[in-house]
């Protein structure tokens, strides 16, 4: 008896739909794709139950006659392309003809269509695959695609769906990468009847920017262009100091095609090299006007991967370009507190003795200040042994003389420490102090973020953060834990919304990952330069502290030099 046998029509368009066909993210993004290349110049979403339920897409654009109506849900039916030599001059999002036949095979679908000048509209019904009735009536010229109980006949692939607010998350964020490609065409996205998005027609890219990654993140972005091997780069690059701990604001865009692709997104942040602290991806949207014959958009079904020709030669240029747009805008990220901080920062081969140095005239000064200070200072518990402030290096470490050599303490790690562990005392005894903020802070994040913190009210609030909904984008900050009263918290709260969408853990380690947050931004800074009562205060609240010896992100706070290796520096001993 043969064991091979050619699968049923059935069973192979199921299979053939859940290469296409994941999760409702791909319907939208398919239907969008849809829209687009049929002229739509208004497309509007709906969804509920995070698409699980209803996935909806309407556009103005051209519309199908009756007969186009019932071949669209046939597989590999498409108007895009005909023949081989097509596939070398793909200039249209969709081409494979498998979208609307793979939903219809694991979903309810309706199809409601008219044609731009047509008399009469048509709406066809598809349930699993088999066409149910197709209709004439009156409708709007343009086409509506109606996504109902998807997965409804694959129960494995249902079964592993995610809730509808993650599902909700991942539709807004295939829905705003789509729409930040274009700016000429008006967008609209609805969630459980409510409107989430509403995305005008815009003249320019940036105001589309501004509308999708919030305004202050449009004005800090620097435009930087250049061409290699007939592909033309447009880069929008945001400033480093928003720098976020995930990747998930790198958009890269292949003739307006959102794509994901790792080989550029290495070469984006290549780019920025230096200027980013590990761990932390930048912000940027990069746009490649590619030549068709030198690039393929045929590699998997979902087309969001592509192969380009020369891929070598486009990394360095990526890495070129933005390098030089960041260069040419640095004077643009520079704030005048940035400016202030570093005029206070004394020259590396400088060692800062407290206010005993007058001058680099007054050389003789040092030594009588250091012996003034020798007679005035007190001795501090650090660790295990008790110690005497000598001075500050370089305006970040705090140069000890302990019973055994010389004790180094980072400034800011030891003020981390402190920090962190006065949070968690406050959050257990329940007393944490709040500061109401006069004039409340507006901050303006994507809806993803903004539906995040409101999720998590409850958390914040341990925290000490009260925000409330601004309308739109935008979020009220009306207190704030009274220890980061200077913190910048437009920054502050990316992270904190980072932390909470990763989700890792309980809440116990959320609030634990947030504190520890809270603790390097509010912590004194490498340059801030502190006087000896200053220095002697911090010693003392560090030696009180649960685990002085780390801050919370685990970088040694202090670091001894004995008496014993420093002789051995100047040969005192062999």
């Amino acid at each position: 008896m043969n064991s091979i046998r050619i699968l049923s029509e059935k069973v192979a368009v199921r299979i053939a739909a859940g290469e296409v066909i994941d999760r409702p993210s791909s319907v939208v993004r398919e239907l969008i794709d849809n829209s687009i290349d049929a002229g739509a110049h208004r497309i509007a979403v709906s969804i509920r139950s995070g698409g699980r339920s209803l996935v909806k897409v309407s556009d103005d654009g051209i519309g199908m006659s009756r007969d186009d109506l019932l071949l669209c849900i046939e597989r590999h039916a498409t108007s895009k392309i005909h023949d081989l030599d097509d596939l070398n001059n793909i200039s249209t999002l969709g081409f494979r003809g498998e979208a609307l036949a793979s939903i219809a095979a694991v979903s309810r679908l309706t199809i409601t269509t008219r044609r731009k000048g047509g008399l009469v509209g048509y709406r066809l019904r598809v349930a699993g695959g088999k066409v149910q009735s197709i209709e004439e009536v009156g409708a709007p010229e343009g086409t509506t695609v109606e996504v109902r109980n998807l997965f409804y006949n694959v129960p494995a692939r249902k079964k592993f769906m995610r809730s509808a607010r993650a599902e909700a998350d991942n539709v807004i964020d295939a829905f705003t990468r789509i729409a930040l490609g274009f700016e000429d065409i008006h967008f609209s996205l609805e969630t459980d009847d409510r409107v989430a998005l509403n995305l005008a027609s815009t003249k320019g890219l940036v105001p589309r920017l501004s509308m999708v990654l919030g305004r202050d993140v449009a004005e800090n972005m620097a435009q930087s262009c250049g061409a290699v091997e007939g592909i033309r780069i447009a880069a929008y690059l945001c400033s480093p100091q928003f720098a976020r701990t995930r990747p998930d604001r790198l958009y890269v865009y292949v003739n307006k095609r959102n794509i994901r692709d790792k080989m550029i997104n290495k070469a984006i942040i290549e780019g920025y090299g230096q200027r980013l602290m590990k761990g932390l991806y930048p912000q940027a949207v990069v746009f490649l006007d590619v030549k068709p014959s030198v690039v393929d958009v045929n590699v998997h079904p979902a087309k969001q991967e592509v192969r380009f020709r020369q891929p070598a030669s486009l990394f360095r240029k990526i890495v070129e370009i933005v390098d030089s747009g960041l260069v040419s805008k640095v004077e643009k990220y520079t704030t005048s507190a940035d400016i202030e901080r570093t005029e206070q920062i004394a020259e590396p081969s400088q060692l800062s003795w407290h206010e005993t140095v007058a001058s680099p005239e007054a050389p003789h000064i040092i030594s009588m200040g250091l012996e003034a200070h020798e007679k005035e200072a007190k001795e501090k518990p650090l660790l295990d042994e008790r110690v005497r402030v000598i001075g500050q290096l370089n305006g970040t470490y705090i140069l000890c003389e302990g019973q055994g050599g010389l004790v180094i303490v980072d400034q800011h790690a030891a003020h981390e420490r402190v920090l962190y562990d006065r949070f968690i005392k406050s959050i257990k005894s329940t007393s944490i102090e709040v500061q109401n903020l006069l004039l409340p802070k507006t901050i303006e994040l994507t809806l993803r973020e903004k539906r995040l913190l409101e999720e998590k009210a409850e958390v914040l609030a341990e925290l000490g953060i009260e925000v409330e909904d601004f309308g739109g984008q935008a979020i009220l900050l009306r207190a704030i834990p009274s220890l980061l009263e200077e913190a910048d918290w437009d920054v502050l709260m990316g992270e904190v919304v980072s932390i909470l969408e990763e989700g890792k853990g309980g809440k116990g380690v959320l609030l634990d990952r947030v504190i520890s947050l809270f603790a390097c931004h509010g912590a004194i800074r490498a340059g801030d330069p502190l006087t000896r009562e200053e220095m002697e205060n911090l010693l003392e609240q560090l030696s009180s502290t649960a685990l002085p010896t780390n801050c919370p992100h685990g970088r040694p706070v202090c670091k001894k030099i004995t008496y014993y290796e420093l002789e051995k520096i100047f040969k005192r001993v062999v």
